[in-house]
C-alpha cells in the first residue's frame, strides 16, 4: 500500500508512536511522518506509507499553522506545561501590548532551538544534554513567522495573563520557543500550555481522520498529493521512465509527475546541465523492461 494519511494526533502521544500504529495497521515498516509534533501537541500529522515515503522530506518542507495557547507568568524547563516549573511571577499585561508584540514577530527572525529536542550537538540529541544536565551551547536558525494574529480574549486568572494565537510558520520553528521570545519582548517568562496544528501545508485539520479508525481506503493516492503537473506515460517512453532515464522536456513544465493506472511512477525535474531536458528526482516505481 502506498499513499499519504493525515492524521488528527492526540495529545499525549508522540508522534513515533503514530507511526508505530500505522507499521502495525497495514503491516509495514515503510512509514514515516512529516513533522514530528510534542506529546502535548494535538492535530494535523501527515504520515507517508509505503513509495511515499520518498516524499518525506517534500512534505516536512511545508509551511505549517498553529493555534497555540500562553501563560505569562510561569517558566518551564521544556518551555511548555509539561515541565518541571524554574521560576513564576505575577503578570499582567494589556491586548494591546500582547496585540503589538505578536505583530513584531511577523518576518524572518533568529530563533534558539529549545533544549528539551531532538536536534543533535556533536551527535547528540539535546534533550540527552538536558537530562544529563550537561552544558551545551544551543544552536540558533533563521526561521519566518508568516502570519500571527491573537484568537479570542485575554484572559487573567491568579495574576497570570492567558491568551492563545494563531500562527502560520516555516519549517523548524519551535513554537514553545516563539512563545519563550514572545514572552522576553513583553518583559516576563512565559509558557506553552497547549498547541494545535490545524495545517501543514495543503493538508488541514478539517480532513484529519482519527488514528484509532485509520483505513486502507484513508491512503491519499501519490497522485493526488503532488502539486505538479501530470503526464500519462507513453510507450516511446516508457521503458525511459521507468529506467530513470533523462528525457526531452517537451512539457513545458519544471516538474512532471509521470502516472500510469492511477498509479505515480516517478517525478522528474528540469535537468540542471541543459534546461531542455528532465531528470528523475524521485523513483516510486522502476525497474520495468
Amino acid at each position: 500500500m502506498n499513499g499519504v494519511l493525515i492524521i488528527d494526533k492526540p495529545k499525549g502521544i508522540t508522534s513515533r508512536d503514530v507511526v508505530d500504529i500505522v507499521v502495525k495497521k497495514f503491516n509495514t515498516k515503510k512509514v514515516g511522518h512529516t513533522g514530528t509534533l510534542d506529546p502535548i501537541a494535538t492535530g494535523v500529522l501527515v504520515v507517508c506509507v509505503g513509495s511515499a515515503t520518498k516524499l518525506v522530506e517534500r512534505l516536512t518542507s511545508s509551511d505549517k499553522e498553529y493555534v497555540a495557547s500562553v501563560c505569562l507568568g510561569v517558566l518551564t524547563d521544556t518551555l511548555d506545561i509539561t515541565g518541571n516549573v524554574l521560576k513564576t511571577l505575577d503578570v499582567i499585561r494589556t491586548k494591546e501590548e500582547i496585540v503589538s508584540t505578536l505583530n513584531s514577530f511577523k518576518g524572518k527572525y533568529i530563533e534558539e532551538v529549545p533544549i528539551y529536542s531532538a536536534v543533535k550537538v556533536n551527535g547528540k540529541k539535546l534533550y540527552e544534554y538536558a537530562r544529563n544536565n550537561e552544558d551545551v551551547t544551543l544552536p540558533k536558525r533563521e526561521v519566518e513567522i508568516k502570519d500571527i494574529k491573537l484568537v479570542g480574549d485575554i484572559e487573567y486568572k491568579d495574576n497570570k495573563t492567558l491568551f492563545n494565537f494563531k500562527c502560520v510558520v516555516s519549517k523548524g520553528t519551535y513554537i514553545r520557543s516563539l512563545i519563550n521570545d514572545i514572552a522576553l519582548r513583553l518583559n516576563t517568562i512565559g509558557t506553552m500550555t497547549d498547541l494545535r496544528r490545524t495545517r501543514q501545508g495543503s493538508f488541514k485539520i478539517d480532513n484529519a481522520i482519527n488514528i484509532a479508525s485509520i483505513a486502507s481506503n484513508d491512503l491519499i493516492n501519490i497522485i493526488d498529493v503532488l502539486d505538479v503537473k501530470k503526464e500519462n506515460i507513453t510507450l516511446d517512453i516508457e521503458k525511459k521512465i521507468y529506467n530513470g532515464a533523462i528525457i526531452n522536456n517537451i512539457y513545458s513544465s519544471d516538474e512532471i509527475l509521470f502516472v500510469s493506472n492511477n498509479e505515480a511512477i516517478a517525478l522528474y525535474q528540469k535537468y540542471d546541465k541543459d534546461n531542455k531536458k528532465l531528470k528523475p528526482l524521485i523513483m516510486f516505481k522502476g525497474g520495468k523492461k
